[in-house]
């Protein structure tokens, strides 16, 4: 019967949405832990961070926009709409980097640990400001406390513990937020042809004044070129192309405060590995207030967007395409987005 086509049809789209985003979250959790890795050991062996940086964004943006020329992806043609949108994303990119290095400056890495898990906590707030989220629920609300709880226990189960560089941590965390609602913002609702577009302009744009960085501090006279520095180089390169394009469609897929929650997920991960290698950085009781910060990312619920914000009155439109028309994919996953709570845009950002 009609009915029942119709449920199997939103049973479908329930589930391709729900395998599409686990998906995308996935991949950028495994990119995103072995650029860490990878990165690591290239700016132990050239001792030279901004022109790394540089190296990675260069690339990505000459690899996108030469296979865009040769017809292998596709790439919307230059626009200063994008140009002055994106511009703003590699402003927000380049000061969390900076405040994040000044940070670490001045501050102890305990210190970064406790603000950057509470992020979720005023993200869901902003979701619901500025991006049309309802508030967590209670549960969610539960997981968000435990994962500032279980950060902070961490931190406190080191011996070491010491809060300080408050001026600069406070910097950054506004940074931070501004970054996440902000790209989040240019995910949803800047009409490109495919995520690639994203990707060329967040990368080409600060290639410029991260140049003017990287000679000004004399970081090329101490850079120490070997064929297998060379190659962890070229490794790096390649993993920010890919880190870059899944960040874009992971981003898209969830909501900022869900996908600072996966950010902390990678970082306490690191840090359980780094305990699992090294047997003299965390105590029982700090390996117990990280996998408390597991559990409770896993049990955390996205909140779902707000009918006003869908349905027209509001200021996205869930279920257009990149055109701005309505799709039958759209409006299949608009029926289920109250049940799947992750924002309906699979379609729209596929290359």
């Amino acid at each position: 019967s009609p009915a029942v086509g119709q449920l199997g049809a939103m049973a479908r789209a329930k589930m391709e949405v729900k395998l599409s985003t686990a998906a995308w979250i996935a991949v950028y959790m495994l990119v995103s832990s072995l650029m860490l890795i990878v990165n690591k050991l290239v700016i132990h062996l050239l001792k030279a961070p901004s022109i790394i940086l540089l190296c990675q964004l260069a690339t990505t943006a000459f690899a996108v926009k030469f296979g865009s020329i040769i017809g292998i992806l596709t790439l919307d043609p230059p626009s200063i709409h994008h140009a002055a949108t994106f511009s703003v994303v590699a402003f927000a990119f380049l000061s969390t980097i900076f405040t994040n290095i000044k940070t670490l400056q001045y501050a102890n890495v305990e210190t970064f640990i406790i603000f950057r898990a509470c992020t979720p906590l005023a993200l869901c707030v902003l979701d619901y400001i500025f991006l049309g989220r309802h508030l967590p629920g209670p549960r969610s609300v539960i997981c968000l406390l435990l994962l500032g709880a279980g950060a902070v226990g961490y931190v406190v189960s080191d011996k070491s513990f010491e809060v300080k560089g408050y001026f600069w941590v406070g910097c950054w965390f506004l940074v931070f937020l501004f970054d996440m609602i902000f790209l989040k913002h240019a995910a949803d609702n800047i009409k490109v042809k495919s995520n690639w577009t994203r990707v060329f302009y967040s990368n080409a744009l600060p290639c410029v004044p991260l140049s003017i960085l990287g000679m000004g501090t004399g970081e090329t006279g101490r850079m120490d070129l070997n064929r297998f520095s060379l190659a962890l180089l070229l490794l790096s390169c390649a993993m920010g192309l890919a880190m870059s394009y899944v960040s874009w469609q992971a981003r898209s897929l969830v909501s900022s405060t869900a996908f600072s929650i996966v950010g902390n997920v990678c970082k306490f991960l690191t840090i359980s590995i780094n305990c699992i290698i090294w047997d003299n950085h965390a105590s029982p009781q700090g390996l117990a207030c990280l996998s408390l910060c597991l559990v409770a990312a896993f049990f955390y619920k996205q909140a779902p967007l707000r009918d006003d914000w869908t349905t027209g009155s509001g200021k996205n439109s869930a279920s257009k395409s990149g055109n701005g028309k309505k799709t039958k994919a759209g409006s299949d996953i608009e029926m289920t987005r109250d049940a799947l709570h992750v924002t309906p845009r699979v379609h729209k950002n596929a290359p």
